[in-house]
């Protein structure tokens, strides 16, 4: 009997992850993991950028492989038209996918899950088309419930909404407007800086802080949101710091919607995770954060934002956000 081989799960690039940031050997790592030297060293060597191994980056592609193939409900394809008018039927999604399915058994073309059926319309942007396609729906919902709701986990912060009722939009970056948030901190946590970044453009925002306080960081991040279209202001996720313990007042100023990851969950905000990393090259740790200036801050986001990303097929993600608000309001710029 041949030997069975499992592929790495998150929690295992995670580790993988951190070991290397501790500078742990490839051996050492593959130990820890139980797992064969050989595999930790192909996971690593085809997920490092620059000298970093990249552990969200390997967890999309490895989705991304998986996935493989056409968009099933391209606009205007004789599937999403087939769709739309059996919706307009008053059907469900999964009684539309079922019955499509009954009725063209041999053509694979036709079928459909109901699951690819409410991306789809989630995924259709703010207007009269999507409050057409959510209305047709049968509760309505304005954002797509989770298939797996998993308990809410309420911490210390008051009246916090769990990730888990986050919509599923946002973990497949298919709208913008959708942002993580976090704090880098100077030694001792005794200053600190605010860094916010869009999921979908990966554009990043830096806040000069006067300290890491709740009161400070409301005040630095509705500062920063105040030069942000509404239409890109849909949700930010954070972590339990309580920095963000006046998260209620942000949400009502800012008007977004504030989730919260699960304690030590860092790759539940991957994108904000990474791009810390980036940071450091500009502010490393052990660097006092007080003297640093907004301008200072803002320079550093300038590069970083027009610097080409093979994930947005190398282009800026300034050049994303920007297409993103035109999107959504001609006529819209961003100010600095």
């Amino acid at each position: 009997m041949g030997t069975h081989y499992s592929q790495l799960s998150m929690d295992e690039r995670n580790q993988i992850h951190r070991c290397s940031n501790e500078g742990l050997s490839l051996r050492a790592i593959a130990r820890r993991l139980n797992r064969p030297t050989s595999a930790v060293s192909r996971e690593v060597a085809r997920n490092t950028v620059g000298k970093s191994y990249d552990a969200a980056r390997a967890e999309r592609a490895t989705l991304a492989r998986r996935r493989r193939g056409t968009i099933k409900l391209k606009s205007g394809s004789v599937l999403l038209n087939r769709v739309r008018a059996l919706m307009a039927e008053g059907w469900s999604p999964e009684q539309v996918a079922g019955r499509l399915r009954r009725m063209n058994p041999d053509d694979p073309a036709l079928h459909v899950s109901h699951e690819t059926i409410y991306c789809a319309i989630y995924a259709v942007p703010r207007g009269e088309l999507r409050n057409e396609l959510i209305a047709q729906l049968r509760f309505s919902h304005k954002a797509r419930m989770p298939r797996a709701r998993g308990q809410d986990r309420r911490g210390t912060l008051p009246n916090m909404t769990s990730i888990h009722q986050r919509p599923i939009e946002v973990a497949a970056r298919l709208v913008a407007g959708h942002w993580e948030g976090d704090h880098i901190k100077g030694p001792g946590n005794r200053s600190s800086v605010g860094t916010l970044v869009e999921r979908k453009s990966r554009y990043l925002m830096l806040v000069k802080l006067r300290d890491g306080s709740a009161e400070a960081t409301l005040e630095g991040f509705t500062r920063k949101f105040r030069h942000v279209p509404l239409a890109m202001k849909k949700s930010l996720t954070y972590d339990q710091g309580r920095e963000m313990a006046r998260h209620e007042i942000l949400a009502k100023r800012v008007k977004i919607d504030v989730y919260f990851a699960d304690p030590h969950s860092p790759w539940q905000r991957p994108t904000n995770e990474n791009t810390n990393g980036l940071i450091r090259e500009y502010l490393p740790k052990g660097l006092d954060l007080a003297p640093i200036s907004q301008g200072y801050l803002n320079a550093i986001a300038r590069q970083l934002n027009n610097r080409p990303r093979k994930c947005l097929d190398f282009e800026t993600p300034a050049e994303v956000f920007a297409r993103e608000i035109m999107n959504f309001q001609p006529g819209v710029a961003l100010q600095s």
